[in-house]
């Protein structure tokens, strides 16, 4: 019979009442009771049955069927939000495309042609975003017209000064195809690159086709004219479509991201719910299948999605609340969000040490070891009398069994009367002092479970109760739901299952046997045991310390709404008080902050070393030489050192390959060809497949390509069905933006549907103003009679030698790979993880010293953000074409996933110190005790990060005779074992001293596990070490 854990005392905490009551951690959903499933299994027959006599058998019928079944997807589809965006996305276009169609608003742009670069905008800036998001467009479209209008104007100057004064027309054209054409788009290169965000990407596409457009298409800087003809039709067009896609964006379905923010709030709350409760009765079965269910799987999965929009709509709420005055809101919904990544690194705390306690378990039962207590505890846990101690002692060891899972109360004994509980309250607790002692690791789980295991369903039923009702209330008010008594019982809930714990570490290790010598290896199980236990017990804590913190930032934030319901600030335009305090949250503690990543050469990581790797001498750290004796020619390199940076190159060759592309126009001979052929939508191809690594070019430029021959093709067809009529044409324009948009929106591939928008309306829309007389006279394409074919085939080849010329100049001219440049990136990393575990973390502890002598957050932050940068570059790496064959795409995302579980443990090692800075005495001398062990340790999981790097590095198989870390940790766990046996009393140490050196056992565990496994990939991918490797030739 399994084992049933006794009743306990709990804290409800809508009302604060202390009750004694049978708690449960069964998922309603999943576990429901017997005759739940016996009314399932009643009506699921019946179901399937008419399921089956509905199935239509005719063709008829089938067709009828797959019909009514499309049309309610489609009714679907267009309900849901990806369908309302894709609507947006196609009014805002046929709103833009009226600036080609209505002679009114075409006549106000002007006779230069290129006015179907309002629709184009609309395209690019489409309207199925939040307000927030579609605030910072403006301002990046606004900024790209500005440096657009800069470049254009100040090339005008210098042609006109050069031309007209100095009678110098020739330098003139040079300085501007240099400085203004080279050295400007190859900014832009630079700033697209640099940021890596998808509207500045957009900006930057529509700064470049402006720039184009005066430098090499309009023609006053090569007949040295000043002429502002072109810049302010770019700007009223700019202006035209930013409010076409604007108006679309806040008057049809306004998307708000502060809501969205709040639905996501709501989603990760409720998902910690779940997983909490999980995790909390898994660790208690002993169950690795309760975190293998679909309940958990589901919650994770929806927590993890949930994630990636969290932060997106915190930046984009951002600019809500800074519009709207309501600038103090933000600084708390961003401390909520900070928040809420503690309580999931909590999570993960109490999920690691489950894994920890379903690994040795696992361990023990491969080898075959005897565990007792599977029956008999039983008998304890239901008795809860001094009959269990009978039971036990009756109990041969030679019966014990493994582990046996720890079985709930059933749902319908949940409740009992007030009277019951107020007489349970008061019964006297069973007494465990006569329990029989513990003979292996695992009996030390099933004795933790029997003390503590109460108590942890207690503090566990009281956070599920507390997050399932927090933190807002249903839609479209989202009022704040947080009950008066809930920091209360919250309180009193931490102070019971405090207490509780440290009454059962104190029963755990009163027990005989721990204090017999044993093996270091035995020893050590012990002492890991023991670190798991105690470690989810501190994880289980902190998360509901933590919980009390996310209370007061409610609490907070809702003073702020009900003392300042309409209020507005705007705090943040009065500059002249740019000193002022912040509420809430300062800017270093902002989790929407972007930091710059560093580039992936050693020479610039180098100089980004953490504080602990400086050297205390005056020494440089890229060479060993002293400061005062550095040469001239030294100090030169160093100067010129950041044109070694692959951003700096990558600009560049951009600016080179722009200038040189752009000299015909500049030529006489050559720009009669330069017109006819379109060129500078070729120059503008090339600046959008331009990219890093080649790659990515290759990427860019297929889907750029494809979607210019869709988009030619769709304007041929187009202007012939449509016969040049204007109401047909911008009829068939909206169908085409309806599909080109939900390629964009639903399916996430911008490049190829803004590429076919952007030939089409080349195409197609230029010729309706060639055929009304709008354009200027262009009569090579047709004229008044518009020869569409010609027009899309300039437009095709135009857009192909662009693509062409970005993927030679991308290959050819200081060539990135993508593969090369994840192996040196992930080589890189490991190597500055090494560096970090070099030295003890806890060293700052012991020792007093700050934080960033082991990683600061700003390093750890940029650690996470170029494992996302890496995650780039494999997905790059994969459209690389070499002769040794494809790129080994799973192998590399299976060691990127290890190496970001590996950082995650040590994110988890800083928030344990962070929240311990000061040590105890206890705690210290138990660090000074165990120094030269975790020194020991830390050396070796630095030694192999090394190993890892210059295997990866030098694409080198690993030696077999690898050292592991297995026997270091060891000693580290039989010290921490024999210094509780003995000195533990005499040095006043607590249990709650031993904390800090648990989490540190366990980051050690996983870090270790992890490197053992990219250890096996990478035998995969280089093979192991043979004689022909070896060959001195």
């Amino acid at each position: 019979m399994r084992p049933i854990l006794r009743q306990a005392t709990l804290i409800l905490p809508s009302t604060g009442e202390r009750v004694k009551r049978r708690v449960t951690l069964r998922d309603p959903a999943t576990d429901g009771s017997n005759d739940d499933n016996l009314n399932d299994s009643e009506v699921s027959p019946l179901l399937g049955q008419h399921t089956s006599k509905s199935t239509p058998t005719s063709w008829q019928q089938r067709t009828l069927s797959f019909i009514k079944n499309l049309i309610k997807n489609v009714c679907d589809f267009v309900r849901s939000k990806t369908g309302q965006g894709v609507l947006k996305c196609s009014l805002a276009y046929l709103l833009g495309s009226m600036a080609t169609f209505v002679p009114i608003i075409s006549n106000f742009l002007g006779q230069q042609d290129g006015k179907h670069m309002v629709a184009t905008i609309t395209v690019y800036f489409h309207p199925a975003r939040s307000q927030g998001s579609m605030f910072e467009a403006v301002l990046l479209a606004l900024l790209a017209f500005v440096y657009a209008a800069f470049i254009s104007f100040t090339s005008m100057g210098v042609s006109v000064f050069f031309g007209r004064t100095l009678d110098l027309i020739v330098v003139g054209h040079i300085i501007v195809l240099i400085v203004f054409c080279g050295g400007g788009l190859g900014l832009v290169g630079w700033v697209k690159q640099r940021l890596g965000n998808p509207l500045v990407n957009v900006a930057c596409s529509l700064t470049s086709l402006a720039i184009i457009t005066v430098l090499t298409k309009e023609g006053s800087i090569q007949a040295s004219t000043f002429s502002d003809d072109k810049v302010m039709q770019v700007m009223k067009m700019v202006i035209m479509g930013v409010i076409c896609t604007t108006a679309i964006c806040f008057l049809v379905n306004p998307i708000s991201a502060r809501k969205e923010l709040k639905e996501n709030v709501i989603e990760v709350t409720d998902s910690f719910a779940d997983m909490l409760t999980l995790i909390t009765r898994s660790f208690l079965s002993g169950m690795e299948e309760d975190t293998q269910q679909q309940s958990y799987t589901s919650a994770s999965t929806r927590y993890r999605k949930v994630l990636g929009s969290l932060s997106k709509n915190l930046k984009e709420a951002k600019y809500e609340h800074y519009v709207m005055g309501t600038e103090d809101q933000y600084y708390l919904e961003a401390k909520l969000v900070t928040c809420m990544q503690r309580l999931a690194q909590s999570i993960g705390g109490l999920r690691s040490a489950a894994t920890t306690q379903f690994a040795l378990l696992d361990q023990v039962a491969k080898l075959g070891a005897s565990t007792p207590v599977s029956s008999s505890f039983g008998s304890s846990f239901m008795n809860e009398t001094s009959s269990v101690i009978d039971a036990l002692s009756q109990t041969p060891p030679e019966s014990y069994g493994i582990l046996t899972s720890i079985e709930e109360d059933p749902e319908d004994d949940e409740f009992i009367g007030d009277e019951d509980s107020k007489d349970m309250l008061h019964m006297k607790k069973p007494d465990y002092s006569n329990l029989p002692t513990v003979h292996s690791p695992v009996e030390i789980f099933e004795r933790f479970i029997m003390h503590l295991g109460p108590s942890m369903k207690s503090l566990a039923f009281t956070l599920r109760e507390i997050l399932e009702e927090l933190p807002y209330g249903p839609a479209p008010d989202f009022k704040i739901a947080v009950n008066s008594h809930f920091r209360s019982s919250l309180t009193e809930a931490i102070q019971l299952f405090s207490k509780s714990r440290k009454e059962a570490l104190g029963m755990l290790y009163k027990n005989k046997e721990l204090h017999k010598q044993r093996p270091i290896a035995i020893e050590a199980d012990f002492e890991e045991v023991a670190a798991s236990c105690g470690h989810f017990s501190f994880s289980l804590q902190d998360f509901a310390e933590e919980m009390r913190r996310y209370l007061d930032i409610l609490d907070d934030l809702k003073s702020e709404i009900d003392e300042r319901p309409g209020g507005r600030s705007w705090r943040w335009l009065k500059i002249w008080q740019s000193n002022r305090p912040l509420r809430g949250l300062k800017r270093s503690q902002d989790p929407e902050r972007d930091s710059i990543i560093t580039q992936s050469d050693s020479a610039s990581m180098s100089a980004e070393a953490p504080n602990s790797l400086e050297h205390k001498t005056p020494f440089t750290f890229e060479s060993g030489k002293p400061v005062e004796k550095l040469t001239f020619t030294y100090r030169v390199w160093k100067v010129l050192r950041i044109f070694h940076r692959d951003d700096i190159k990558f600009a560049i060759k951009v600016g080179v390959g722009a200038a040189l592309y752009a000299l015909p126009s500049f030529l006489y001979s050559t720009r009669p060809f330069y017109q006819h052929w379109r060129g500078e939508w070729g120059l503008l191809s090339y600046m959008l497949v331009c990219s890093m690594t080649i790659g990515a070019s290759n990427t860019t430029g297929m889907a750029r390509f494809l979607g210019t021959c869709v988009g030619a093709i769709c304007a041929i067809i187009t202007w012939i069905a449509s016969r040049g009529n204007g109401i047909a044409l911008a009829t068939f324009g909206w169908a085409m933006s309806y599909w080109t948009s939900y390629i964009i929106v639903a399916k996430g591939n911008g490049p190829v549907g803004r590429f076919i928008m952007l030939t089409y309306n080349l195409s197609a829309l230029y010729a309706y103003s060639l055929s009304v007389r709008d354009e200027e006279f262009d009569e090579d394409e047709g004229g008044l009679n518009p020869n569409i074919s010609e027009i899309a085939l300039h437009r095709a080849l135009a857009v192909l030698s662009g693509c062409l010329w970005g993927l030679i100049v991308t290959r050819l001219v200081w060539p990135i790979s993508a593969r090369s440049k994840f192996k040196d990136g992930l080589s890189l990393l490991w190597l500055r993880m090494g560096l970090v575990w070099k030295r003890d973390p806890l060293v700052s502890v012991a020792d007093g010293e700050s934080l960033n002598a082991h990683m600061n957050f700003r390093e750890e932050f940029e650690l996470n953000s170029f494992v996302s940068q890496l995650e780039k570059l494999r997905g790059s790496a994969a459209a690389e074409f070499e002769l040794r064959g494809p790129f080994p795409d799973r192998e590399y995302e299976a060691i990127l996933k290890s190496t970001s579980r590996m950082l995650d443990s040590f994110h988890g090692m800083n928030v344990v110190i962070m929240k311990n800075l000061t040590a105890s005495e206890g705690e210290e001398r138990l660090l000074k005790h165990t120094a030269g062990q975790r020194a020991h340790l830390c050396s070796r999981i630095s030694h192999l990060f090394q190993v890892l790097a210059s295997s990866m590095k030098l694409e080198f198989p690993l030696n077999e005779a690898l050292p592991n870390t297995d026997n270091a940790r060891d000693r580290l766990l039989a010290n921490i074992f024999a210094y509780r046996r003995e000195e533990k009393v005499a040095q006043g140490t607590s249990d709650e001293d031993f904390a800090t050196l648990y989490a540190y056992v366990l980051v050690t565990g996983q870090i270790s596990a992890e490197i053992q496994d990219i250890g096996r990939k990478l035998e995969d991918l280089f093979g192991v070490l043979d004689a022909d490797r070896l060959k001195l030739q």
